[in-house]
């Protein structure tokens, strides 16, 4: 092993920078990276196998800091190994626009595989990363070939063993056998409201033990160096499990806070950090000090990399001449590009084909798309029957030990476990060759609103399939039938919130999420039947909202989605029978989609001089973007048929009429200018 006192100032110097960092800032967590900074220089220095000046290499080991709050260890490292982060960048810490944030983020700093912060999110991702890479060796590696072979690790702390994102993550991995995937358990007993015994006290690696992970303990992660790497080594050798190693650490080494929580989340005062410096050799009164020998010991390891790297691009080569369509195929996929044509095999309908609920509109897709597109893999939250997610000949993704399924299957069983799904969503998003999908009932991908909101802001590609959309669930219940939900995740800046009317639409909802390479999608599809729309296009639907029925010298415009819509086409005659009033009707499948819009398209759909009544089974909120008056449901459903639960709430053709015909009435006389008209349109 042979580790010199290079070593020692190399793990004192990321000490010492996360000081001046923090210090600097006056603000971030100086005690996490001073504790880790031994097991990560082991880590990042003898096992991880990377290229600084390639990070996007396929098979580079990936490395996720799932306790986002210590990311000056990961910035430090990357700086110190000669990525695209400078000194002045490490500086900046946690300023405006700069390259090191307040938590890692993906795409903001250079080496950073996935956006963490909320704790239990990396250690999920993680699990996808592995899961990715799993799925992607089984499909690629051929005799002679290993061209996938990287390993995933990640460090945790107390936080994110607590979070139940985790657990339900953790759970995942060991039933999946993920021999590929190594966390180093951050053992500080420390959280923000300090020592951990006042609430975590439970024994976790009896917990991962029970898991099925393979379980080690390196007693004194402060300065035991051979002891990580023996255990780091160890865990490599273990094929059929995942690793957690428990190293146990002191947060703040070096403090006078040293094992408190006053280190945890504050800057430390200038008295402490001088006698820090002081303690490990450094000028007290000198700030972001590197030695050139740091520089020179890490430089060492990453022309390493790189010289592994460029050994890897000549197998790949050779690859290439003795497998050319495995090797385009994985090209391809790396550069993010659908292959040419896929989108001919997506369903189209006509007004006279049968009406369907677009659940199983969803699975005639998946059906008809699979197979022209490989890098789609999915599953199901425990609810494969009812969200209709896995076609006829697909293969579980399972450890051929279980008889169960494959690596290279593409059916992922995801148990009861919406909120891990969607954070490992996230990393298998994240691994660069794959497109995730994830089907529970809408109402329940509330429950993984935190990896949802990563997707954003992360610009994962990343499918929810989210059936039983609505009341129209019926017996369930409240419990079940979302109110909200829509209203949420529409306010997330980045999300491409769908919910189709009917075949065509859903098709197009397929189109827009697969084809948009950095934005995730939720489908909201219905569990009752649904008609084929005259005038519904898969051309029509991309733009986010198109006109259903025109009608010239209209009294109102009924603007709607998903199973709304058809009731609104029923309105139509009732309003022109019974109360002599002519309507348009309007489907607005995608707001994100359709507010991208050039503003005539959308006048012209949303005309000015018109009232507008928008008609969802849901929350209003937010309608007011796009009608005069909302009617939707602004309290919980009810259990029973869904057609009674309909009436119950007016939502029938007679009752959009009523509400229209007081939307008339009221505007009588008014010619209103069309919600899409706004004063900051301009400056948008």
């Amino acid at each position: 092993m042979g580790y010199t006192k290079d070593d020692e100032l190399a793990i004192n110097t990321i000490r010492i920078l996360a000081v001046d960092a923090t210090s600097k800032a006056n603000s971030g967590h100086p005690g996490a990276p001073m504790g880790l900074a031994p097991a990560a220089h082991v880590l990042f220095n003898k096992f991880l196998s990377f290229n600084p000046k390639s990070s996007s290499w396929i098979n580079r080991d990936r490395f996720v800091l799932s306790n986002g709050h210590g990311c000056l260890l990961q910035y430090c490292l990357l700086h110190l190994f000669g990525y695209d982060l400078s000194l002045d960048d490490i500086k900046n810490f946690r300023q405006i626009d700069s390259k090191t944030p307040g938590h890692p983020e993906m795409g903001d700093t250079d080496g950073i595989e996935v956006t963490t912060g909320p704790l239990g999110q990396g250690f999920a991702n993680a699990v996808g990363l592995a899961i990715a890479q799993a799925n992607a060796a089984a499909e690629f590696n051929q005799d002679g070939f290993d061209i996938i072979t990287n390993y995933t690790y990640a460090i945790f702390g107390d936080g994110c063993a607590m979070e139940g994102v985790a657990s339900e993550a953790a759970s995942t991995a060991g039933h999946l056998q993920l021999g590929n995937l190594i966390m180093i358990y951050d053992d500080n007993h420390i959280s923000i409201d300090g020592d951990t015994n006042c609430q975590f006290t439970e024994d976790v690696l009896k917990r991962f033990d029970a898991y099925g992970w393979h379980i080690q303990h390196v007693e004194e992660g402060n300065t035991d160096l051979e002891g990580i790497e023996a255990a780091i080594a160890k865990a490599k050798e273990v094929k059929d499990k995942p690793s957690v190693i428990k190293v146990t650490t002191t947060i703040g080494y070096g403090s006078k806070l040293q094992g408190t929580g006053g280190v945890h989340g504050n800057a430390l005062k200038e008295d402490d950090a001088e006698q820090i410096k002081e303690k490990f050799g450094f000028n007290p009164k000198e700030h972001f000090v590197v030695p050139q020998k740091v520089y020179e010991l890490y430089s060492k390891r990453a022309a390493e990399g790189a010289a592994v790297e460029e050994k890897w691009n000549q197998l790949l080569e050779k690859y290439g001449q003795q497998h050319k369509e495995l090797h385009a195929e994985l090209l391809r996929r790396q550069a993010q590009k659908l292959p040419e044509g896929w989108e001919k095999k997506l369903p189209t309908y006509k007004p006279s084909d049968k009406a369907n609920a677009s659940r199983k509109l969803s699975e005639a897709v998946l059906e008809a798309i699979h197979e022209v597109l490989p890098e789609l893999i999915g599953g199901s939250a425990d609810l494969t029957g009812s969200n209709n997610t896995r076609w006829k000949n697909a293969t579980d993704f399972q450890p051929p030990s279980t008889g169960l399924g494959k690596w290279s299957g593409r059916y992922i069983r995801y148990g009861v476990r919406e909120h891990s799904m969607g954070a490992i969503m996230n990393g298998i998003s994240a691994y660069g060759l794959h497109i995730p999908f994830g089907g529970t009932f809408l109402n329940f991908v509330s429950y993984a609103a935190g990896a949802v909101r990563l997707s954003s802001l992360s610009h994962e590609r990343v499918i929810w399939v989210a059936t039983h959309d609505s009341i129209g669930l019926g017996e369930d219940g409240p419990t079940h039938q979302p109110i909200e939900t829509l209203a949420h995740f529409r306010a997330l800046p980045n999300m491409m919130v769908w919910r189709p009317a009917d075949g065509n639409e859903t098709s197009a909802a397929y189109y827009m999420a697969l084809t948009s390479t950095k934005t995730p999608s939720i489908l909201a599809l219905t569990r009752q039947n649904l008609p084929q729309l005259e005038n519904s296009t898969i051309a029509h639907a991309i733009k986010g909202g198109y006109t259903v029925i025109e009608a010239e010298s209209a009294d109102i415009t009924l603007v709607s989605t998903g199973s709304e819509v058809s009731l609104c086409v029923d309105t139509v005659k009732l309003l022109k029978d019974k109360h002599n009033l002519t309507a348009r009707v309007v489907s607005l499948p995608c707001w994100e989609i359709f507010d991208a819009q050039d503003k005539e398209y959308r006048l012209s759909i949303l005309p000015d001089g018109i009232p507008s009544l928008s008609v969802e089974v849901m929350s209003t909120l937010g309608w007011e973007r796009y009608s005069h008056e909302q009617f939707g449901l602004n309290r919980f459903g009810a259990s029973g048929p869904y057609k009674e639960v309909y009436k119950k709430f007016e939502f029938t053709p007679e009752g959009v009429a009523k509400r229209a015909v007081a939307t008339v009435d009221f505007y009588k006389g008014v010619k209103p200018r069309s919600p899409v008209n706004r004063a900051f349109q301009q400056l948008i």
